[in-house]
């Protein structure tokens, strides 16, 4: 009876080519109410549902009914904290709403490690989607969003370019830019660059993301394996052929999420700015993932630092920052999944936050006549780089296979 579901084209997104000849055709109406100054937000409705419904088709039609129950869920609880705080602003319904709107993405990131098998609420971009309807939550909470409709609500967390694979836009800032529909020369130069990022995008995935993760990467497993010895030439291997493909395959798929969102006059938020020239931990975190960075800095880091503050539960501000740095980036950890490498990882880059802010209170007192020149820059961009490289080895999981023979 619904054969016909099987005639159509089933794809991931920007997973192969056939993917963008369907999109760019779909959303070339777009672009060209755009370029006459008109925006058919009913058509926009219309492509983004169809991409979504072949997302989730086929095998993943569980993941599809996932998705629906879930942006109900969101949608419903925050029109109710955006109606409740008009009236009033008690803390407690603000924690409350925001733990509830956290909910579905804790049972999902939990259920393996208690149950052995992923949740059956999960979806693919559920993380993405949460970070935007809690942001939205606490963008109400502070005063920034003051009316909020179901529909402008449901357009934002479906945004289809980002929907699995970020960037993590804000509600305010996506809203205005929606909208508003760009001058004609402002539209054309969001396409300029839309091609780039595009092309550029198809660089970073297909090209030297691909040769890294399938070619170099497995070569270097299989030698380090067979080894067996931690400290080895191999492992180097496997560190460093992870780190690129784990840059060059993201940073492609933000590449073409950003592109595709200038194509639609969204000027979706950069994901990436060359990290790997950071010169120390903290530039290499405003740099990498910068829409997750920012969005924890922002609602984890500030905020813990603001209410720690108020209610003076540290003497000294260096201890504060510390503790908020590790809270972060161990939060950070535990988003990722709920394994001890994930976890390992943001506690590791978390004490790398408190040290470089030791470092560099240390130098400004006691090494004032220290060289900053090119030179002491290209080693502090060294040092950032292997120590980053190494926490990705740690990221990867591999070693979990190494060590315990489990697969990761």
């Amino acid at each position: 009876m619904l054969d016909w579901l099987s005639t159509l084209p089933s794809f991931s997104a920007y997973g192969t080519p056939v993917y963008f000849i369907y999109l760019i055709l779909a959303i070339l109406p777009l672009g060209i109410g755009l370029y006459f100054g008109k925006r058919f937000s009913w058509y926009e409705a219309l492509i983004s549902f169809i991409f979504i419904f072949l997302m989730f088709d086929g095998q993943n039609v569980p993941q599809g009914i996932s998705l629906i129950c879930y942006v109900i869920f969101e949608t419903l609880l925050v029109m109710f904290y955006c109606r409740y705080r008009q009236q009033n602003n008690s803390s407690l319904v603000f924690y409350f709403t925001a733990f509830l709107s956290v909910l579905p993405l804790a049972i999902v990131k939990l259920t393996p490690a208690m149950v052995g098998h992923n949740s059956l609420l999960g979806f693919l971009g559920i993380s993405y989607l949460t970070f935007r309807a809690v942001g939205t939550i606490i963008e109400t909470r502070d005063g920034m969003v003051k009316e909020l409709s179901p529909w402008h609500f449901i357009r934002f967390l479906l945004f289809m370019p980002t929907i699995t694979s970020g960037p993590i836009d804000r509600y305010r800032r996506f809203s205005k830019d929606y909208e508003k529909v760009p001058e004609r020369d402002d539209y054309l130069a969001l396409v300029n660059k839309g091609i780039f990022y595009l092309f550029l995008g198809f660089l970073y995935k297909f090209v030297i993301g691909y040769f890294f993760g399938q070619q170099i990467y497995p070569y270097f497993q299989h030698l380090a394996l067979g080894e067996h010895n931690v400290f080895s030439w191999q492992m180097l291997g496997v560190m460093y052929s992870y780190g690129f493909y784990l840059f060059f395959d993201f940073a492609g798929y933000s590449l073409f999420a950003v592109a595709i969102s200038y194509f639609m006059g969204v000027k979706s938020p950069m994901n990436f700015d060359q990290p790997f020239k950071s010169k120390n931990i903290k530039e290499f975190w405003n740099r990498w993932h910068i829409s997750l960075s920012f969005w924890f800095r922002d609602y984890i880091f500030m905020r813990f630092v603001f209410l720690a503050t108020k209610k003076r539960w540290f003497k000294n501000r260096n201890t504060l920052s510390s503790v908020a740095y590790m809270l972060n980036m161990v939060l950070m950890g535990f988003w990722h999944g709920i394994t001890w490498y994930y976890i390992l990882y943001g506690f590791i880059h978390g004490l790398a936050l408190v040290v470089n802010d030791w470092w560099l209170r240390y130098k400004r007192k006691h090494l004032k006549n220290m060289p900053h020149n090119k030179w002491t820059e290209a080693v502090a961009i060294f040092v950032t780089f292997n120590f980053v490289m190494f926490t990705f080895l740690i990221f990867s999981g591999f070693l979990n296979t190494f060590f315990f023979g489990q697969p990761h």
